[in-house]
């Protein structure tokens, strides 16, 4: 009595979820009732009938939201992990059924993998882009378990629109893409042009992450830009989220208007490898595009970089307050010197650091590291600050000092 019971639950179920998800749920959710619906079919007695459509609803959705380079439409590195935690059990289950997974299914899990390195800094935890909070290294390590060719990184990921530049032991990923389209924008963060940076294990520019489910009130701090390591215009965020306009209540939380012409040009060379980007959104209310180059030096000797605010009419600059942010690591250390000029940054390994800004005069002010495994922490943040029609072009670098002494 208790088995039927139970069956006619789940099968209540399944077709709950077959008139819904094509008009409720969408984004992960939607994604998450295909498998749902596919795992019913394939291992529910007499199910075989419901698979076939199951099958191509979950191929459509893998279509969608796995995107060319294995990166998420919502540009959440955690929803990666999230789903091969659900698609690999599903590919087993198809062996234990003695059915051939579909092809879809398997490539999408292919690509999700390096997709998923891609994130991963030298201390095993995802870069805090779009949603990304605390990292579970627990589950990175058995997702990772099950590659079988246990492939490389990918390094130019222009479908996601990330890149990540590295050498030696050092390591820099950059977030160059547009938001998410608002119905799968939810968790997605105003962070175009930030970048992460990491000495093997230790991280050093950080982005302030998502708080997570239980320090809700602290979710929408985080997803500004100011809670990111790049430029902001008058203390604007580069997205406009539904919560600060008039839209209905369901899209408060999402990204209604980003950077819409995100242009990026890669070059790798035996002297290190620099990426140049720039975003539209300022464009609009301030008449300026944010640029930013990044150059990680090889051997990780430096990390150079430099942020323009070009009129996007040809004129000269309008006078814009500019500030431009460095979030860093509650494990390292900071010291103003040169007269609050430079700034040296010590880490946990024993590295020494020196930041400076060609000369411009360099703050280090209170911010907070939201990914915290333990909660939110205090932690501390380089800010550059200018006018655009006095400054509007900012070079700055993070160099070792062991490479500088010895140059």
């Amino acid at each position: 009595d208790f088995y039927r019971r139970f069956i006619r639950v789940l099968t209540k179920g399944y077709f709950l979820l077959q008139r819904r998800i094509d008009t409720a749920w969408p984004g992960k959710a939607r994604m998450s009732a295909a498998i749902g619906m596919t795992t019913f079919a394939l291992c529910a007695q007499g199910g075989g009938f419901l698979l076939k459509k199951a099958v191509k609803t979950l191929n459509d959705q893998l279509a969608l939201q796995i995107l060319a380079d294995g990166g998420a439409i919502d540009r959440n590195p955690q929803t990666l992990l999230d789903l091969l935690f659900d698609l690999l059990p599903l590919r087993h289950a198809f062996a234990a059924r003695g059915k051939a997974p579909p092809a879809d299914l398997l490539r999408a899990i292919d690509r999700i993998w390096p997709a998923l390195r891609m994130f991963r800094h030298g201390d095993g935890s995802l870069a805090l882009f779009n949603g990304m909070g605390v990292t579970a290294p627990d589950r990175i390590a058995i997702a990772l378990a099950y590659e079988e060719t246990r492939g490389q990184p990918i390094f130019n990921a222009r479908y996601s629109g990330y890149q990540r530049l590295e050498s030696g032991d050092a390591l820099v990923l950059i977030d160059a893409g547009q938001a998410p389209a608002p119905l799968h924008s939810g968790d997605a963060h105003a962070g175009c042009l930030s970048f992460e940076f990491s000495l093997g294990p230790d991280r050093i520019v950080i982005n302030c992450g998502n708080p997570g489910s239980r320090r809700a009130d602290l979710r929408l701090s985080a997803r500004t830009t100011a809670a990111h390591s790049t430029l902001s215009l008058d203390d604007e965020a580069s997205c406009l989220f539904g919560f600060q306009t008039s839209a209905p209540a369901w899209l408060a939380d999402k990204i209604l208007v980003g950077p819409r012409n995100v242009p990026v040009a890669r070059e790798d060379d035996a002297q290190g490898a620099q990426v140049l980007a720039s975003h539209d959104f300022y464009a609009r209310r301030h008449g300026l595009y944010h640029e930013r180059s990044w150059r990680l030096e090889a051997g990780g000797a430096s990390l150079r970089g430099r942020d323009r605010l070009i009129a996007a009419n040809g004129d000269s600059p309008a006078n814009v307050n500019y500030a431009i942010r460095f979030h860093i690591h509650p494990s390292v250390s900071l010291t103003l010197i040169s007269e609050g000029a430079a700034i040296v940054l010590e880490t946990p390994g024993g590295e020494n650091l020196i930041f400076d800004a060609a000369g411009l005069p360099l703050a280090i002010e209170e911010s907070i590291f939201f990914a915290a495994p333990e909660g939110p922490r205090p932690c501390e943040q380089i800010v550059v600050y200018g006018a655009s029609a006095d400054i509007d072009e900012i070079d700055w670098s993070f160099t070792r000092q062991a490479a500088a002494a010895t140059a």
